[in-house]
């Protein structure tokens, strides 16, 4: 049972970080092209919100091999 639920965990992990991830590049690049003196600081806020979109998965991993092992 704790394999199922860890499997389900990473899975919507992914999932959630990949949207999320495609929603904040694609309204990066929206806004690059609105705005093109503001590319650095978009690009790089970018960076720090994919950074943490990307912290929810590897949390959600780890809490997967905790529950699997118990």
């Amino acid at each position: 049972m704790g394999a199922i639920a860890a499997g389900i965990a990473a899975g919507l992990a992914a999932v959630g970080a990949g949207v999320g991830n495609g929603l904040v590049i694609g309204h990066t690049i929206d806004g690059m092209a609105r705005q093109p003196e503001m590319s650095g600081t978009l690009r790089g806020t970018m960076f720090v919100g994919v950074g943490l979109i990307e912290a929810l998965p590897i949390l959600a991993i780890v809490i997967a091999f905790l529950v699997m092992n118990k």
